[in-house]
């Protein structure tokens, strides 16, 4: 097929190609374009990557995503490149319709389907077997190079670069020889490949770290690429595996790419697979599993996104103490104001509750400036268990309660209740709860973690914006505008309505000192005409003392 492509395209034929999936780029040299697009194939020299031009723009792009037609004009189909891939209409946000369609599935005559689904075997286990050696190339030809050249990488960088390569790179291998296994190299389509993807269902998940670093590989090529050293470096090595004409960043994209990839290869196969095949409920449940996978992989790299936003609230609440939010969070799931009792000083406070992932944050309005957070400490969530308490006297505390939960210690009788001023409000602080808790036990199971790297990177962001704005004594106001919920909302159950957070920049003025004095002496004069009309004024400066 490619030498008839070359020999199209040397001959002054017109080789179109029509996008199936997006393709997003990180390299420059690559094409971007979006499931739909035409593209004009100028060099099909390679299997795996094409050169090609969409209006004034020329660059790379995989050859595996894209449905290939010569003589577009004529609207003749002559080959689908890789074996067969969905049509532009029937990829919708990101991914094919899984549901298998009447007019291209049962209408069609059996042998129809059987070579589809050939096709489409074929794709994937081409596809995969080209990515083992992109991985292969990016170990070996890469890291392992990089690793020598303790001059100019320390293990921080090389971390930082390649995360977790080497992982992903030996369980792909297995994840390979499983389907090779599989694999029916005289009838493809009667090959079960669905049980693979659910026996390797839980190594996908290293994916997420790879996927959650990969940002902050892109910055530290882009700072070492400014050196012309590293440039001739990692061409060397390029030249020496005799990899593609793409840059490190180029390969570094492609296991990100990749475990996108999965569901729509897995949805189209599921298309053109027979309800009584002996792989469709495997290949049904693998579609499933591995969109999980994507969604959840999706959700770890916003939370990473939110990472700053969590260290620029916390540097706005006052007297901070102990170690900060992102030692041990990542993500604000609920916060709200309430009336707190602990024992054993049984004595009720009003205070702004902060609820993160393994922690729930403890802050006091200032009297004066509402807006001014003060830091007065933090629950750990991981030992408390959350019990939910009755309207009514309460024998804990021997205080009538209404609208409040409870915090248990699961190792000793301390005990926090809490009183919402509605029930709507504590509802939503039991979602919360529960949310957390779920958070939790997802995070362990896939090991997700902040790296101290993108603590260092989060910190210095902070510095950079305090500096920037000069000073650090004024807070920002309450609640911050930079809050760490993502973007200002948290969802309740179906029984609820949802609880929006949009809190506007307040004004504020130069000096909060002189505005909080202006603000008491204006309080003390109206105190003390009040009072100097009732003849009582000895009592006002025996209020100005208590006020003060």
């Amino acid at each position: 097929m490619m030498m008839r492509m070359m020999m199209l395209i040397s001959g002054g034929s017109i080789v179109s190609a029509e996008a199936v999936w997006d393709h997003v780029t990180m390299a420059d040299r690559e094409l971007a374009f979006k499931a739909g697009d035409v593209i004009k194939v100028l060099d099909a020299s390679n299997k795996d990557w094409w050169w090609g031009q969409i209006d004034d723009e020329e660059g790379w792009f995989p050859a595996s995503f894209v449905r290939l037609w010569v003589n577009q004009e004529e609207n003749t189909a002559v080959e689908t490149v890789e074996g067969a891939s969905p049509s532009p209409s029937e990829v919708q946000n990101g991914h094919a319709d899984a549901s298998p369609s009447s007019s291209d599935c049962l209408c069609q005559p059996a042998q129809d389907r059987d070579q589809m689904r050939a096709n489409i075997i074929n794709e994937i286990m081409s596809t995969e077997r080209h990515y083992i050696k992109h991985l292969k190339d990016i170990c070996e030809g890469y890291f392992r190079q990089c690793k020598k050249r303790r001059d100019m990488f320390n293990d921080d960088q090389l971390r930082v670069i390649f995360g977790n390569i080497e992982d992903i790179y030996r369980f792909q291998m297995g994840f390979v020889r499983d389907l090779e296994k599989q694999y029916n190299t005289e009838e493809p389509h009667l090959s079960e490949i669905g049980p693979c993807f659910l026996e390797h269902q839980d190594g996908f998940w290293i994916y997420s770290e790879y996927c959650n670093n990969h940002v902050d590989a892109c910055m530290e090529l882009s700072r070492l690429m400014k050196d012309g050293r590293y440039q001739q470096f990692f061409e060397a090595c390029r030249l020496v595996q005799q990899m593609i004409d793409i840059a490190i960043d180029g390969f570094l994209l492609t296991p990100v790419q990749k475990i996108c990839k999965y569901p729509l290869q897995l949805a189209e196969l599921l298309k053109y697979t027979v309800q009584e095949h002996s792989d469709y409920r495997y290949v049904a449940a693998a579609l499933a599993v591995m969109r999980n996978v994507t969604q959840q992989i999706n959700e770890r790299k916003r939370r990473l996104e939110n990472i700053e936003k969590i260290a620029q609230w916390q540097a706005s609440v006052l007297d901070w103490e102990g170690d900060d939010i992102l030692d041990r969070s990542s993500e604000l799931v609920y916060t709200g104001e309430m009336s707190w009792i602990y024992q054993p000083y049984g004595r009720s406070q009003t205070r702004v509750f902060f609820l993160f992932d393994h922690q729930m944050v403890l802050c006091k309005k200032d009297l004066i400036r509402r807006d001014i957070l003060y830091y007065k400490g933090r629950i750990n969530m991981d030992r408390y268990n959350v019990v939910d308490a009755v309207d009514g006297r309460d024998d804990d505390f021997n205080v009538s309660v209404k609208n409040a939960f409870k915090l248990s210690n699961k190792d000793s009788d301390e005990i926090h209740i809490f009183l919402a001023k509605k029930l709507e409000e504590k509802l939503r602080w039991l979602r919360g709860f529960h949310e957390e808790r779920k958070m939790v036990q997802e995070d362990e199971k896939i090991g997700f973690e902040i790296s101290e790297y993108q603590k260092r990177q989060a910190a210095m962001t902070v510095r950079r914006m305090t500096k920037q704005k000069g000073h650090r004594s004024v807070p920002p106001g309450y609640p911050p505008p930079m809050d760490p919920m993502n973007p200002g909302q948290y969802l309740v159950g179906d029984s609820m309505e949802q609880s929006e957070f949009e809190f506007p920049e307040p004004e504020r003025c130069k000096s909060p000192f002189w505005q909080s004095f202006s603000r008491f002496l204006f309080f003390y004069f109206l105190v003390f005409v009040k009072m100097s009309n009732a003849g009582q004024m000895h009592q006002s400066c025996i209020v100005f003392v208590i006020i003060y």
